[in-house]
C-alpha cells in the first residue's frame, strides 16, 4: 500500500480542520489518515462567536461617543442658545445654599462640592421661594430651557402656599411673566393692590402684566402709579423693597423714560 506523500507540509484535517503538524499521517484530534477527502486550508468560524459580535460592539461605541460629542457641545452653551445646556441641572451656590454647587458650576457663586438640599425638608413657603430664584437666575442667563423645565413645578409650589403674603404673589406673578401667562401675573397683582393699592411691588407687576398683551396706556398708569408712591413707600422700610429694590430701581428708571 502507497503511503501519502507527508513531505508537503503542514496541512489541516478535512473531516474536522483540525491543523496537522508537518509529518503527521493521521488527525491528532479526530484520527482521520492524512489524505482522505479534500484538505481545507482553515477552519471554517462558527456563527454566534465573538466575529459576529464585533461589528455590534464597533457600531455600538461610536453611538455613544456621538451622544458624549453633543452632550458636550451643549454643556453650558451661552446666552440666548437654542438648547442652554445640561449644566443647568446641578444645583448652585446661590439658589440651593453654601456648599451646594459643584466646582465650577454656572451660578455657583464660589466654591461649593456637597450635595443639593432634600426640598422634602423645606416648609412650602421655602420651597416656593427656592424654586422662584432658580426661575429667575435662568431667566435672567436666557436658559429658556431651564425656565420651562422648573415652571411648571413653581407654579404649582406658589399654588399649594394657604396664605401666601404680596411677596409671594408677587414671585408667583414673577414667574407667569417668563412663561408668559400675563392672566395669572395680573391676577397676582390684582390681589395685591386690592389689599395694598401703593405697593411698589404689586404696581411693577401690573405694569409688566399690561405690557405682556401689549396694552401700554394701563402699562403708562401704572407707571404713574409707582412714581408717585415710590418716595413714601421706600420710606416705610419694608423689608420686601430691600430683598427686590435692583427690580424696583429698574421698573422706575424705565418709568421716567417713558
Amino acid at each position: 500500500m502507497t503511503l501519502p506523500n507527508t513531505s508537503a507540509g503542514a496541512g489541516f484535517c478535512a473531516a474536522c480542520g483540525a491543523a496537522l503538524s508537518t509529518g503527521a499521517r493521521f488527525c491528532h484530534r479526530c484520527g482521520t489518515p492524512l489524505g482522505q477527502g479534500l484538505p481545507v486550508s482553515a477552519k471554517t468560524a462558527q456563527p454566534g462567536g465573538v466575529a459576529a459580535v464585533l461589528p455590534w460592539g464597533v457600531a455600538f461605541v461610536a453611538l455613544l461617543a456621538l451622544i458624549a460629542m453633543v452632550a458636550g457641545k451643549n454643556f453650558g452653551a451661552a446666552k440666548g442658545s437654542a438648547v442652554d445646556g445640561s449644566a443647568n441641572s446641578l444645583p448652585t451656590q446661590a439658589i440651593d445654599g453654601p456648599g451646594a454647587a459643584p466646582q465650577g458650576a454656572p451660578f455657583a457663586g464660589g466654591a461649593g462640592g456637597g450635595a443639593a438640599p432634600n426640598i422634602a425638608n423645606l416648609s412650602p413657603s421655602e420651597r416656593a421661594n427656592r424654586l422662584y430664584t432658580r426661575i429667575m437666575e435662568y431667566a435672567e442667563f436666557g436658559k429658556v430651557d431651564s425656565v420651562a423645565f422648573f415652571a411648571p413645578m413653581a407654579l404649582a409650589s406658589h399654588e399649594m402656599l394657604e396664605s401666601p403674603t404680596a411677596d409671594e404673589r408677587y414671585h408667583y406673578g414673577r414667574i407667569a411673566e417668563v412663561t408668559n401667562t400675563p392672566a395669572v401675573a395680573k391676577a397676582q397683582a390684582d390681589t395685591i393692590l386690592q389689599g395694598q393699592p401703593d405697593n411698589l411691588l404689586g404696581l411693577l407687576l401690573a405694569a409688566r402684566a399690561a405690557r405682556l398683551t401689549n396694552d401700554e396706556a394701563t402699562a403708562r398708569t401704572f407707571d404713574a402709579r409707582l412714581l408717585k408712591a415710590l418716595a413714601p413707600q421706600l420710606a416705610s422700610q419694608v423689608e420686601d423693597y430691600q430683598v427686590h429694590r435692583a427690580e424696583i430701581d429698574r421698573a422706575v428708571a424705565d418709568a421716567q423714560k417713558k
